[in-house]
């Protein structure tokens, strides 16, 4: 599988999340933040690995800001605070969870 096999035609037109695997260890999906969006993520209770696959940004967590375009690599531990910041082009992340998202969510 390819990760533009993945990706609506053209520009996008929404803020997405595609989950593409899903084991109890891990899940791995695709985050789609079109030019300009705002990114509305919260913490997650798992770890996160982002590798931007398209696209250029600025990532903030935790207060720290740093530029970020295709081939880099995040890791964000549980909890703490994050988002994409000045989408300047389509983004385009492929993101890794572990353990699978929501499985350390606590019970409502």
């Amino acid at each position: 599988m390819r990760v533009d096999d993945l990706l609506p035609p053209g520009p996008l037109a929404r803020i997405e999340y595609r989950e593409i695997v899903r084991s109890p260890g891990l899940s791995v999906g695709v985050y789609l933040l079109p030019r300009g969006a705002a990114d509305p993520q919260r913490p997650h209770d798992e770890d996160e690995v982002y590798h931007v696959v398209r696209g250029r940004a600025r990532f903030e967590r935790e207060g720290r800001i740093e530029e970020v375009g295709p081939g880099s690599v995040l890791f964000v531990p549980a909890q703490e605070r994050h988002r994409f910041l000045d989408v300047e082009e389509d983004l385009v992340a492929l993101v890794v969870f572990g353990p699978a998202e929501g499985t350390n969510a606590a019970p409502s």
